[in-house]
């Protein structure tokens, strides 16, 4: 269903609001022809794919709620024995145990999808004040420290049976320990009284000295080819890197994070297009250019959490910074005009798709309420994307649209035709960042409608014009 904005009628004489309504072509009231003659044609309501305006803060907030609502009854913090299907209540039994697992939801509750989801969470309580969200977290979270020492005790009585904490307790990939590591630190630091510490160290330990790396310290996979750069992967770090480099002021964290920044920018990102590609295989000539919308999303958000605690005089900033606003510059350049961006970011017959867009919206506005970039130029952006974002949220608070998880490919027909689902857990933390910091943005700057166009403004407009010039 097309929307358009709410009419708002002139300051000057002129014709009456029903008077346009039935010079409109398109009105069941319409008579006579719209011309340039008889009416202020500019004022003629236009058809939008998605709402079109300065989004509302409360709108914001009960997109989040129905989101926050959904995840709070579908992924239950429960233990069962796998084999009655019981509940374990009492964890210091889980030692004796032969199978234990977690009550199934809708999601899994540890994965780096939910730990963009934890921060999220802990972000929507920063910028609305309301502790549900953060609530949200700190429940999981308690609840997989508190089990944690149970489940290492079950693991050398009883070295045959199985658990669900495999990659929590021991991290074999970039994806087990980047996400989840971050926000747990972020968690600790918001206040949550639990036994983070030797969860935290593990992740990060996988991260800064186990995980292959190429001889130039980038980090790496052997899959699908050996030696392979998966753009995701900067996620999947660098922010770990970045919150521990905050939390323990240790140099080599943030030295880390910036090197795997640029030295994968030095491979990946293409700066006369503003884009990164998706995959860089070691050997492989030429590289295939996909620019893969979840990805750069991936690269986008790795780059703004970095910046958030990067000291101001590490010699790196510059160079970091360089690379956000080229890449907003070119996020800004394949934008639809429903808000939404493509599944392959340069190929418009590509779908749009949710997770990516969520993430720009998040990294866009932060990147404003910064001071990174400039509001004038990239807030209408940000509010085109939100308002194309609300609409993939449904009743029930699912988030529509979403890419399933995808590998690297090296043809369109892979990533022109990957399945989306309402249960691809991707979409679910971008959307609660994107809201959270949305927020903030209209609590910071000064948005207003002027001549039916959306426009941000140094001062706050005095005046309920339609139509108005500033500093007059």
């Amino acid at each position: 269903m097309k929307s358009v904005l709410p009419f708002v009628a002139p300051s000057f004489v002129g014709p009456s609001f029903a008077a346009l309504l039935a010079l409109c072509p398109s009105s069941p009231l319409g008579a006579q022809q719209a011309t340039d003659a008889n009416t202020p044609l500019h004022l003629l309501q236009p058809e939008y794919e998605t709402p079109y305006g300065v989004p509302e803060r409360d709108a914001i907030i009960a997109v989040l709620d129905r989101v926050h609502d959904y995840l709070d009854q579908t992924t239950p913090a429960q233990l069962v024995d796998a084999a009655s299907g019981e509940p374990v209540e009492d964890f210091p039994a889980i030692p004796e145990m032969e199978r234990i697992a977690f009550k199934q939801g809708d999601f899994r509750i540890m994965s780096y999808e939910w730990g963009v989801t934890y921060a999220g969470m802990l972000l929507a309580t920063e910028a609305t004040g309301d502790p549900q969200y953060a609530g949200y977290a700190f429940e999981r979270l308690g609840f997989l420290a508190t089990i944690r020492p149970h489940v290492l005790e079950l693991e050398k009585r009883r070295p045959e049976a199985r658990h669900p904490l495999g990659s929590m307790l021991h991290p074999d990939s970039l994806d087990d320990a980047g996400a989840m590591c971050a926000a747990m630190i972020k968690a600790r630091r918001a206040g949550l009284e639990a036994e983070l510490g030797p969860v935290i160290d593990t992740y990060i330990r996988h991260i800064h000295e186990k995980q292959f790396r190429l001889e130039d310290g980038t980090l790496a996979r052997n899959r699908p080819q050996p030696r392979s750069l998966w753009l995701d992967d900067l996620f999947m770090s660098v922010p770990a890197l970045a919150w521990m480099g905050a939390d323990t002021g240790e140099a080599r964290y943030f030295d880390d994070a910036v090197r795997q920044v640029t030295q994968f920018s030095e491979r990946m990102f293409d700066r006369d297009e503003g884009l990164f590609i998706h995959a860089w295989i070691d050997g492989m000539d030429p590289h295939p250019e996909f620019h893969w919308a979840r990805a750069n999303g991936w690269a986008l958000m790795a780059i703004i959490e970095l910046l958030e605690v990067l000291p101001e005089d590490h010699e790196g900033r510059g160079e970091v910074l360089g690379i956000l606003r080229n890449h907003l510059r070119g996020l800004a350049a394949v934008q639809s005009s429903t808000g939404l961006w493509h599944q392959l970011l340069d190929r418009d017959d590509s779908y749009l798709e949710t997770s990516a867009t969520a993430i720009y919206t998040y990294a866009i506005a932060r990147a404003i309420n910064r001071g990174y970039v400039d509001a004038k130029a990239y807030g209408p952006m940000a509010c085109l994307a939100w308002n194309g974002l609300a609409t993939k949220v449904n009743g029930k608070g699912q988030v529509e649209g979403t890419c399933v998880g995808t590998g690297m490919g090296f043809d369109p027909a892979f990533y022109y035709h990957r399945p989306v689902s309402a249960f691809a857990a991707h979409g679910y933390g971008p959307v609660l960042l994107a809201g959270a910091e949305m927020i903030r943005l209209l609590d910071r700057t000064h948005p207003r409608m002027n001549d039916s166009a959306i426009q941000f403004y140094d001062v706050e407009i005095q005046t309920d014009e339609p139509i108005f010039r500033v500093g007059e």
